[in-house]
Protein backbone atom coordinates (compact mmCIF):
# COMPACT_ATOMS: atom_id res chain seq x y z
CA UNK A 1 0.00 0.00 0.00
CA UNK A 2 1.71 3.61 -0.57
CA UNK A 3 1.38 5.91 1.84
CA UNK A 4 -1.04 8.09 -0.02
CA UNK A 5 -3.50 5.12 0.17
CA UNK A 6 -2.62 4.61 3.91
CA UNK A 7 -3.46 8.07 4.66
CA UNK A 8 -6.84 7.93 2.89
CA UNK A 9 -7.72 4.56 5.25
CA UNK A 10 -10.33 4.20 7.99
CA UNK A 11 -8.73 1.81 10.43
CA UNK A 12 -11.65 0.79 11.93
CA UNK A 13 -11.75 -0.41 15.44
CA UNK A 14 -12.28 -3.58 16.44
CA UNK A 15 -12.64 -2.29 20.33
CA UNK A 16 -16.29 -2.95 22.24
CA UNK A 17 -16.31 0.67 23.22
CA UNK A 18 -13.71 3.40 21.23
CA UNK A 19 -15.66 6.94 20.57
CA UNK A 20 -12.96 9.13 20.19
CA UNK A 21 -11.76 6.55 17.07
CA UNK A 22 -8.15 6.60 19.39
CA UNK A 23 -7.77 2.76 17.38
CA UNK A 24 -7.71 4.55 13.91
CA UNK A 25 -5.09 7.58 15.11
CA UNK A 26 -3.03 5.23 16.52
CA UNK A 27 -2.61 2.83 13.73
CA UNK A 28 -2.66 6.79 11.52
CA UNK A 29 0.74 7.11 13.55
CA UNK A 30 2.82 6.69 10.03
CA UNK A 31 1.25 8.73 8.07
CA UNK A 32 1.34 11.47 10.98
CA UNK A 33 4.67 11.27 11.11
CA UNK A 34 5.26 11.73 7.57
CA UNK A 35 2.97 14.88 7.53
CA UNK A 36 4.99 16.38 10.76
CA UNK A 37 8.27 15.72 8.93
CA UNK A 38 7.67 17.52 5.48
CA UNK A 39 5.51 20.35 7.62
CA UNK A 40 8.67 20.89 9.50
CA UNK A 41 10.81 21.25 6.40
CA UNK A 42 8.73 24.68 4.99
CA UNK A 43 7.67 26.10 7.78
CA UNK A 44 9.17 29.92 7.79
CA UNK A 45 10.32 32.56 10.07
CA UNK A 46 12.34 30.58 12.30
CA UNK A 47 15.09 32.20 13.86
CA UNK A 48 18.27 32.00 13.56
CA UNK A 49 20.88 29.14 15.39
CA UNK A 50 24.13 30.46 15.70
CA UNK A 51 23.69 32.19 18.58
CA UNK A 52 21.84 29.57 19.94
CA UNK A 53 23.19 28.61 23.27
CA UNK A 54 20.50 26.21 25.21
CA UNK A 55 17.01 24.82 23.87
CA UNK A 56 14.62 24.79 26.33
CA UNK A 57 10.64 22.80 25.82
CA UNK A 58 8.09 23.85 27.33
CA UNK A 59 5.08 21.28 27.80
CA UNK A 60 2.96 18.69 29.87
CA UNK A 61 1.49 15.40 29.20
CA UNK A 62 0.81 14.60 26.08
CA UNK A 63 2.23 17.54 24.65
CA UNK A 64 5.46 17.32 26.77
CA UNK A 65 6.48 14.17 26.35
CA UNK A 66 8.04 15.80 22.16
CA UNK A 67 10.54 17.78 24.52
CA UNK A 68 11.54 14.43 26.55
CA UNK A 69 12.18 13.41 22.76
CA UNK A 70 14.08 15.82 21.49
CA UNK A 71 16.08 16.06 24.63
CA UNK A 72 17.13 12.05 24.55
CA UNK A 73 18.05 12.27 20.78
CA UNK A 74 20.11 15.55 21.64
CA UNK A 75 22.20 13.79 24.23
CA UNK A 76 25.38 13.74 22.81
CA UNK A 77 24.97 15.02 19.65
CA UNK A 78 23.75 18.47 19.98
CA UNK A 79 26.49 21.27 20.85
CA UNK A 80 23.75 22.61 22.66
CA UNK A 81 21.86 21.81 25.70
CA UNK A 82 18.16 20.96 25.95
CA UNK A 83 16.06 21.52 29.24
CA UNK A 84 12.88 20.34 29.39
CA UNK A 85 10.06 22.43 31.72
CA UNK A 86 6.62 20.79 33.23
CA UNK A 87 5.51 23.41 35.80
CA UNK A 88 4.89 26.94 36.23
CA UNK A 89 8.47 28.63 36.28
CA UNK A 90 11.09 29.62 33.70
CA UNK A 91 14.87 29.08 34.52
CA UNK A 92 15.99 32.05 35.29
CA UNK A 93 18.77 31.42 32.55
CA UNK A 94 16.06 31.57 29.68
CA UNK A 95 17.06 34.58 27.73
CA UNK A 96 17.68 36.05 24.36
CA UNK A 97 20.34 33.23 23.61
CA UNK A 98 17.93 30.49 24.37
CA UNK A 99 15.40 28.81 21.52
CA UNK A 100 12.09 27.40 23.69
CA UNK A 101 9.79 25.50 21.92
CA UNK A 102 6.13 25.96 23.34
CA UNK A 103 4.36 23.06 23.13
CA UNK A 104 0.60 22.24 23.71
CA UNK A 105 -2.43 20.61 21.06
CA UNK A 106 -4.80 22.62 22.75
CA UNK A 107 -2.77 25.61 22.98
CA UNK A 108 -4.41 26.31 25.77
CA UNK A 109 -2.43 24.12 28.70
CA UNK A 110 -1.84 26.67 31.73
CA UNK A 111 1.56 26.26 32.53
CA UNK A 112 3.08 26.30 29.00
CA UNK A 113 0.88 29.64 28.53
CA UNK A 114 3.00 30.98 31.96
CA UNK A 115 6.16 29.63 30.95
CA UNK A 116 5.48 31.18 27.25
CA UNK A 117 4.91 34.26 28.29
CA UNK A 118 7.92 34.41 30.65
CA UNK A 119 10.33 33.34 28.23
CA UNK A 120 8.63 36.30 25.71
CA UNK A 121 9.24 38.60 28.01
CA UNK A 122 13.04 37.05 28.76
CA UNK A 123 13.93 37.98 25.12
CA UNK A 124 14.62 34.76 23.84
CA UNK A 125 13.67 33.34 20.47
CA UNK A 126 10.02 31.18 20.77
CA UNK A 127 8.95 28.71 18.23
CA UNK A 128 5.26 27.40 19.13
CA UNK A 129 3.80 24.09 18.08
CA UNK A 130 -0.20 23.99 18.87
CA UNK A 131 -3.51 23.37 17.11
CA UNK A 132 -4.38 27.40 17.96
CA UNK A 133 -6.06 28.44 21.19
CA UNK A 134 -4.30 31.60 23.75
CA UNK A 135 -0.83 29.95 22.81
CA UNK A 136 -1.63 30.55 18.78
CA UNK A 137 -2.48 33.91 19.44
CA UNK A 138 0.01 34.84 21.50
CA UNK A 139 2.61 33.58 18.75
CA UNK A 140 0.68 36.05 16.67
CA UNK A 141 1.18 39.02 18.69
CA UNK A 142 5.03 38.34 19.28
CA UNK A 143 5.65 37.73 15.52
CA UNK A 144 6.97 33.53 16.25
CA UNK A 145 6.43 31.09 14.10
CA UNK A 146 3.86 28.73 14.33
CA UNK A 147 3.77 24.61 13.54
CA UNK A 148 -0.05 23.83 13.34
CA UNK A 149 -1.09 20.48 15.14
CA UNK A 150 -4.20 18.94 13.16
CA UNK A 151 -7.13 19.89 14.72
CA UNK A 152 -8.75 16.29 13.58
CA UNK A 153 -6.05 14.52 16.44
CA UNK A 154 -8.92 13.78 19.62
CA UNK A 155 -6.32 13.96 22.28
CA UNK A 156 -2.90 14.98 22.91
CA UNK A 157 -1.37 11.87 23.49
CA UNK A 158 -2.38 10.65 19.96
CA UNK A 159 -0.44 13.69 18.90
CA UNK A 160 3.28 12.51 19.72
CA UNK A 161 4.22 12.75 15.74
CA UNK A 162 2.82 15.85 14.94
CA UNK A 163 4.73 17.41 18.08
CA UNK A 164 7.83 15.72 18.80
CA UNK A 165 8.68 15.37 15.29
CA UNK A 166 8.91 19.43 14.29
CA UNK A 167 11.13 19.98 17.15
CA UNK A 168 14.14 17.37 15.83
CA UNK A 169 13.19 18.63 12.52
CA UNK A 170 13.48 22.48 13.23
CA UNK A 171 16.49 21.63 15.42
CA UNK A 172 18.49 20.46 12.30
CA UNK A 173 17.15 22.91 10.54
CA UNK A 174 18.73 25.23 12.83
CA UNK A 175 22.16 23.50 12.80
CA UNK A 176 21.59 22.38 16.38
CA UNK A 177 20.85 18.35 15.88
CA UNK A 178 22.68 15.98 13.18
CA UNK A 179 20.92 13.22 11.01
CA UNK A 180 17.04 13.86 11.95
CA UNK A 181 15.28 13.99 8.73
CA UNK A 182 17.08 10.96 7.76
CA UNK A 183 16.18 9.14 11.51
CA UNK A 184 12.75 10.23 10.89
CA UNK A 185 11.94 9.13 7.02
CA UNK A 186 13.09 5.86 8.35
CA UNK A 187 10.97 5.91 11.43
CA UNK A 188 7.75 6.26 8.59
CA UNK A 189 9.14 2.77 7.23
CA UNK A 190 9.68 1.08 10.43
CA UNK A 191 6.01 2.10 12.07
CA UNK A 192 4.16 1.35 8.56
CA UNK A 193 5.74 -2.43 8.64
CA UNK A 194 4.79 -2.40 12.70
CA UNK A 195 1.69 -0.91 12.15
CA UNK A 196 0.71 -3.19 9.58
CA UNK A 197 1.47 -6.24 12.22
CA UNK A 198 -0.30 -4.74 14.66
CA UNK A 199 -3.14 -4.49 13.47
CA UNK A 200 -3.32 -8.10 12.62
CA UNK A 201 -5.19 -10.63 13.73
CA UNK A 202 -1.87 -12.00 15.43
CA UNK A 203 -0.71 -8.79 16.94
CA UNK A 204 1.60 -8.81 19.06
CA UNK A 205 0.76 -6.27 21.57
CA UNK A 206 -2.49 -8.42 22.00
CA UNK A 207 -0.59 -10.56 22.93
CA UNK A 208 1.72 -8.53 25.59
CA UNK A 209 -1.50 -7.34 26.78
CA UNK A 210 -2.99 -11.26 27.47
CA UNK A 211 0.46 -11.53 29.49
CA UNK A 212 -0.41 -8.27 31.35
CA UNK A 213 -3.37 -8.70 32.24
CA UNK A 214 -4.99 -7.52 35.45
CA UNK A 215 -1.24 -6.95 36.70
CA UNK A 216 0.72 -3.50 37.12
CA UNK A 217 2.74 -2.75 34.46
CA UNK A 218 6.06 -1.46 35.70
CA UNK A 219 8.06 -0.92 32.48
CA UNK A 220 11.88 -0.42 32.59
CA UNK A 221 13.84 1.02 29.73
CA UNK A 222 17.36 2.61 29.43
CA UNK A 223 18.51 6.32 29.61
CA UNK A 224 18.02 7.99 26.27
CA UNK A 225 14.83 7.06 23.89
CA UNK A 226 13.96 3.81 25.28
CA UNK A 227 13.69 5.44 28.45
CA UNK A 228 11.40 8.07 26.60
CA UNK A 229 9.32 5.02 25.55
CA UNK A 230 8.80 3.96 29.33
CA UNK A 231 7.36 6.61 30.08
CA UNK A 232 5.04 6.97 27.67
CA UNK A 233 3.93 3.25 28.09
CA UNK A 234 3.11 4.09 31.61
CA UNK A 235 0.99 6.96 30.43
CA UNK A 236 -0.90 5.47 27.66
CA UNK A 237 -1.66 2.24 29.70
CA UNK A 238 -2.86 5.51 32.43
CA UNK A 239 -4.65 7.20 29.91
CA UNK A 240 -6.25 5.13 27.91
CA UNK A 241 -6.56 1.73 30.12
CA UNK A 242 -7.44 3.52 33.09
CA UNK A 243 -5.03 1.91 34.97
CA UNK A 244 -2.32 2.44 37.29
CA UNK A 245 1.44 1.64 35.67
CA UNK A 246 4.96 2.43 36.69
CA UNK A 247 8.04 2.98 34.67
CA UNK A 248 11.79 3.57 35.62
CA UNK A 249 15.35 3.69 33.48
CA UNK A 250 18.43 0.95 33.73
CA UNK A 251 20.96 1.38 35.02
CA UNK A 252 19.48 4.22 37.46
CA UNK A 253 16.96 1.54 39.18
CA UNK A 254 20.04 -0.82 39.35
CA UNK A 255 21.03 1.53 42.18
CA UNK A 256 17.47 1.49 44.12
CA UNK A 257 14.81 0.34 42.69
CA UNK A 258 15.92 -3.55 42.98
CA UNK A 259 16.43 -2.62 46.80
CA UNK A 260 12.94 -2.53 47.12
CA UNK A 261 11.99 -6.39 46.18
CA UNK A 262 13.20 -7.77 48.93
CA UNK A 263 9.92 -7.50 50.35
CA UNK A 264 6.05 -8.84 49.89
CA UNK A 265 6.66 -11.03 46.74
CA UNK A 266 3.79 -12.75 47.87
CA UNK A 267 2.06 -9.70 46.79
CA UNK A 268 4.14 -8.55 44.43
CA UNK A 269 3.93 -11.58 42.61
CA UNK A 270 0.37 -11.62 41.84
CA UNK A 271 0.00 -7.70 40.87
CA UNK A 272 2.54 -6.53 39.03
CA UNK A 273 4.60 -7.65 35.21
CA UNK A 274 7.34 -6.09 34.32
CA UNK A 275 7.92 -5.09 30.67
CA UNK A 276 11.82 -4.77 29.79
CA UNK A 277 12.38 -2.29 26.15
CA UNK A 278 15.24 -3.36 24.69
CA UNK A 279 17.23 -2.08 22.14
CA UNK A 280 20.18 -2.66 19.93
CA UNK A 281 21.86 0.40 20.65
CA UNK A 282 21.87 -0.25 24.48
CA UNK A 283 24.87 0.13 26.01
CA UNK A 284 26.59 -3.54 26.69
CA UNK A 285 26.93 -2.97 30.59
CA UNK A 286 22.69 -2.33 30.52
CA UNK A 287 22.06 -5.02 28.29
CA UNK A 288 24.20 -7.42 31.11
CA UNK A 289 21.62 -5.32 33.95
CA UNK A 290 18.29 -6.11 31.88
CA UNK A 291 19.43 -9.48 31.87
CA UNK A 292 20.53 -9.54 35.62
CA UNK A 293 17.43 -7.54 36.73
CA UNK A 294 14.67 -10.01 34.45
CA UNK A 295 15.91 -13.39 36.70
CA UNK A 296 15.94 -11.85 39.83
CA UNK A 297 12.36 -10.73 39.40
CA UNK A 298 10.87 -13.42 37.80
CA UNK A 299 10.70 -14.81 41.64
CA UNK A 300 9.10 -11.84 42.95
CA UNK A 301 6.28 -10.75 39.91
CA UNK A 302 3.73 -12.10 37.94
CA UNK A 303 5.71 -12.10 34.68
CA UNK A 304 8.68 -10.06 32.55
CA UNK A 305 7.88 -9.80 29.20
CA UNK A 306 10.91 -8.40 26.91
CA UNK A 307 9.98 -6.53 24.18
CA UNK A 308 12.69 -5.42 21.72
CA UNK A 309 12.55 -2.23 19.05
CA UNK A 310 12.62 -2.66 15.03
CA UNK A 311 14.37 -0.20 13.36
CA UNK A 312 17.62 1.22 11.73
CA UNK A 313 17.75 4.61 13.66
CA UNK A 314 17.62 5.36 17.10
CA UNK A 315 14.44 7.10 16.18
CA UNK A 316 12.76 4.63 14.07
CA UNK A 317 13.63 1.78 17.24
CA UNK A 318 11.64 4.90 19.53
CA UNK A 319 8.88 5.32 17.63
CA UNK A 320 8.54 1.52 16.98
CA UNK A 321 7.91 0.53 20.94
CA UNK A 322 5.87 3.69 20.96
CA UNK A 323 3.39 2.05 18.54
CA UNK A 324 3.66 -0.96 20.29
CA UNK A 325 2.78 0.39 23.42
CA UNK A 326 0.10 2.57 22.25
CA UNK A 327 -1.63 -0.51 20.93
CA UNK A 328 -0.93 -2.50 24.34
CA UNK A 329 -2.63 0.16 26.03
CA UNK A 330 -5.37 0.01 23.90
CA UNK A 331 -6.06 -3.31 24.65
CA UNK A 332 -6.18 -3.50 28.15
CA UNK A 333 -8.60 -0.83 27.71
CA UNK A 334 -10.94 -2.89 25.71
CA UNK A 335 -10.09 -6.04 28.22
CA UNK A 336 -12.34 -4.50 30.62
CA UNK A 337 -14.70 -2.65 28.31
CA UNK A 338 -13.03 1.26 29.27
CA UNK A 339 -13.17 3.51 26.61
CA UNK A 340 -10.04 4.59 25.70
CA UNK A 341 -10.80 8.13 24.49
CA UNK A 342 -12.22 10.54 27.14
CA UNK A 343 -10.47 11.64 30.44
CA UNK A 344 -13.06 12.93 32.46
CA UNK A 345 -11.03 12.89 35.58
CA UNK A 346 -8.48 15.99 33.38
CA UNK A 347 -11.64 17.98 32.82
CA UNK A 348 -12.50 17.89 36.55
CA UNK A 349 -8.91 18.73 37.60
CA UNK A 350 -9.04 21.57 35.45
CA UNK A 351 -12.51 22.49 36.63
CA UNK A 352 -11.33 22.64 40.50
CA UNK A 353 -8.05 24.64 39.52
CA UNK A 354 -10.17 27.12 37.56
CA UNK A 355 -13.10 27.40 40.51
Amino acid sequence: MSAQGAEREHFASPLGVDSLSMWHFTAGLPEQVADALETARSIDGLPGGDDVDEVVVLGLGGSGIAGDVLAAAAAGSSRVPVSVIKSYELPSFVGPQSLVFAVSCSGNTEETLTTAEAAWKAGAKVVVVAGGGELTRLAGEHGAPVVGVPASIPQPRAAIGATAVPLLVIAQRLGLLPDATEQIADAVGQLTRRRDQLVGTASPASQIARRIGRTIPLVHGAQGLTSVAASRWKTQVNENAKSPAMWAAQPELCHNEIAGWAQFGDVTRQIVTVVELRSADEHPQVARRFEWVGEMLREVVADVVEVWAEGATPLARFFDLVIIGDFVSLHLADRDGVDPGPVPILGEMKDYLRG
